[in-house]
């Protein structure tokens, strides 16, 4: 084998390497708050259900970016998050929060918040009648 063949070789194993520890940090894992918990400085992604019992904290004037709230995850285990950005608009009419982040003692830090809200379309059915669509 030629000496360019073995260097070319070299570098795409390096390369494919790379690529592979690169792409391995960038999916998210789904987890539950204890299992976040027992695997402490590890970023997590959390799905759970906003808890609508407790108050969600938002203080505008003093942090803009920051408010806290309680989330059950679902394995029905609940703990404060606190999420460094502002409060999305209509996060009481959510189905799901999932949320992004460490765990910091007993408190969830999020840096990332997704929030799934319910469909406009649910209970809705469609009939077609002769080409048209019709709501019942």
């Amino acid at each position: 084998m030629k000496r360019t063949h073995i260097i070319a070789l070299i570098f795409i194993a390096v390369l494919v390497a790379s690529l592979t520890v690169m792409l391995g940090k960038g999916f998210s894992r789904y987890e539950s708050f204890n299992s976040s918990y027992a695997k402490k400085g590890k970023e997590f992604t959390v799905v759970g259900v906003l808890n609508t019992q407790k108050e969600i904290v938002y203080e505008p004037t003093v942090d803009p970016n920051k408010f806290s709230m309680y989330v059950i995850d679902e394995q029905q285990v609940e703990r404060k998050v606190v999420v460094f950005k502002a409060k999305p608009r209509d996060i009481e009419r959510s189905e799901k929060v999932v949320v992004t982040g460490k765990m910091n003692g007993d408190v969830f830090e999020a840096t990332d918040i997704l929030l799934k809200c319910p469909s406009k379309y649910q209970g809705v059915e469609k009939q077609v009648n002769n080409g048209r669509s019709v709501d019942i």
